[in-house]
């Protein structure tokens, strides 16, 4: 408003100063005594607000060719540190999946989150994660909650991730424990938070918690579309495991994972405490929740930073919904520095990628990018999208 009042006192025709105050008036004065303020992203929700938010973006749900519990992409770490470069803190994440997203998160420390994911699994594995990282105070009582066995004595915040593991290992998993816990959840999410969840999302739930009791950080990735974790029997070694996730480094051999270090467990924990981590049920191509993020985020005047797609784009290739996925992208709010990360295939030349029997690496693109080369024509096919990425 200073520099208003000084261009008008410089304007010598009367005419043009009277115009310059009416426009001072409508765009540079405060909102007066009643008025709201531009809404902008809560420093926390209520948990009937999150609840509600979750409700209100989601889709129906559907299936999906896997219940994986938990990542097949060894590689996810590698790109993290181009991916802090690209990426500025204090942005908006979304994500697909299960927990690889809370790695991405703690390295880019996002102010709010949402996962989108077709299948209601995701969706209550995502409040399980949530109740656990209320329920734990520090990383070590986290794995021990995840995987119902006995915190081993000597474990502080100092303790390396791979030595916090390695600890669990000569631990037997307790069914008391699991009974407690399964329990635990429950009331948490029910009776603490109050989320309206049905008698089947309550089995469901307590069958994805089974298969972390029942396989613990061996648990992998399953092809089976239903099964769950290494129960189906679509289950392959030549998938990680859950600790092989999480022990894993990025390029240089930085242990990055969101249970790397307490600090990073504190961030996500802290996200989860505020309620700022919604997950969303919704289609990538489908016609409302990724665009209700969207709206979301533009009405509070900030930005969509990073998205992690995992290799959904083949899968919309092959159903042929590729194209409404990528006009619902172009409707986010992004600036230039938005920035997708994405599961792509070795055949690439990527770092790392034919370390592992499924050839395939993570990489980046930036988002805008995509929005430009999809305008001109140049993404025809899975192909095209792999090979923009870097």
């Amino acid at each position: 408003m200073v520099n208003a009042r000084r261009l008008i006192a410089s304007v010598r025709s009367p005419a043009i100063a009277a115009i310059l105050i009416v426009a001072a008036t409508l765009f540079f004065s405060p909102p007066t005594a009643g008025q709201s303020p531009e809404p902008t992203i809560p420093a926390s929700l209520t948990s009937g607000e999150f609840w509600k938010l979750s409700q209100d973006l989601s889709e129906p749900g559907g299936s999906f060719r896997s219940e994986n519990l938990v990542s097949n992409e060894h590689t996810y770490q590698y790109v993290i540190p181009d991916l802090i470069k690209a990426v500025p803190a204090g942005g908006i994440y979304l994500g697909v999946a299960p927990d690889q997203n809370f790695t991405y998160m703690a390295a880019i420390r996002p102010r709010m989150a949402f996962i989108l994911d077709i299948r209601r699994g995701n969706l209550l594995e995502h409040l399980m994660y949530k109740a656990i990282f209320e329920l734990s105070a520090d990383r070590a009582e986290f794995v021990s909650r995840l995987f119902s066995k006995p915190r081993p004595a000597g474990l502080t915040a100092a303790t390396p991730v791979f030595a916090l593991f390695a600890a669990y290992a000569r631990v037997a998993t307790s069914e008391t424990l699991y009974r407690r816990n399964i329990a635990a959840i429950k009331a948490h999410l029910t009776k603490k938070s109050g989320f309206a969840l049905s008698q089947d999302d309550l089995q469901q739930l307590e069958s994805i918690y089974f298969s972390f009791f029942w396989e613990g950080p061996g648990l992998r990735y399953t092809s089976s579309p239903t099964g769950f974790g290494g129960r189906g029997g679509g289950s392959n070694t030549r998938f990680p495991s859950y600790e092989d996730l999480i022990v894993q480094t990025d390029w240089n051999g930085v242990p990055r994972s969101y249970l790397a270090s307490e600090d990073n467990f504190r961030f996500i924990k802290g996200l989860e405490e505020k309620n700022l981590i919604v997950p969303v049920m919704g289609n990538f191509a489908g016609n409302k929740a990724l665009r209700a993020i969207g709206r979301y985020v533009r009405e509070r005047r900030v930005a969509v930073t990073a998205f992690y797609v995992s290799n959904v784009e083949q899968y919309l290739f092959q159903d042929g919904i590729f194209d409404v996925f990528a006009k619902n992208v172009a409707a986010l709010p992004t600036n230039s520095r938005s920035t997708f990360i994405r599961s792509v295939s070795g055949r690439f030349g990527y770092r790392g990628a034919m370390t592992w029997s499924d050839g395939r690496a993570t990489a980046l693109y930036p988002i805008q990018d995509f929005v430009r080369d999809f305008d001109l024509g140049l993404l025809r096919e899975y192909f095209d999208v792999n090979s923009r990425s870097r």
